[in-house]
């Protein structure tokens, strides 16, 4: 059996200002854009990985959510309490200083970490935690 990574989802309360990030910031490539049911769901991946997807997609788009637990989903987006991704680079300082030049909200500045990389981590524009990650001697 052969299981591979096809999509992750991250939330997104703003899907202009995520693309702004996504793909001008990180160069993200756009691979879907749709409008369905009163939402919009925007697809991004990297070039050099055409099998793996990032959704990003509204907060309340859970079908069978509550009303409540939408409430409460779209309060921890607004705090930064959701989760994100962790993305590999080559260079973890070169693409620090890339993403804070462009206005990226700093959480962790570049650190070599005991379990063998290092790492730095900003916001996205809808609060979710991004890092990005270069395995030392790399």
């Amino acid at each position: 059996m052969n299981i591979t990574l096809a999509q992750c989802f991250i939330a997104v309360d703003d899907h202009d200002k995520a693309l702004a990030f996504y793909r001008d910031t990180l160069g993200l490539e756009v691979r879907n854009d749709v409008a369905f049911e009163g939402m919009r769901w925007v697809t991004v991946g990297s070039p050099t990985q055409p099998d793996v997807e990032i959704v990003l997609e509204p907060p309340l788009a859970h079908p069978n959510a509550s009303p409540a637990d939408q409430q409460a989903m779209a309060e921890l987006l607004a705090k930064g309490m959701l989760r994100g991704v962790i993305f590999a680079t080559d260079d973890c300082d070169a693409t620090f200083e890339h993403i804070r030049a462009a206005g990226a909200e700093v959480l962790q500045e570049p650190i070599d970490q005991p379990y063998g990389v290092r790492d730095c981590a900003f916001r996205d524009p809808a609060g979710n935690m991004l890092r990005f990650t270069q395995r030392r001697g790399k």
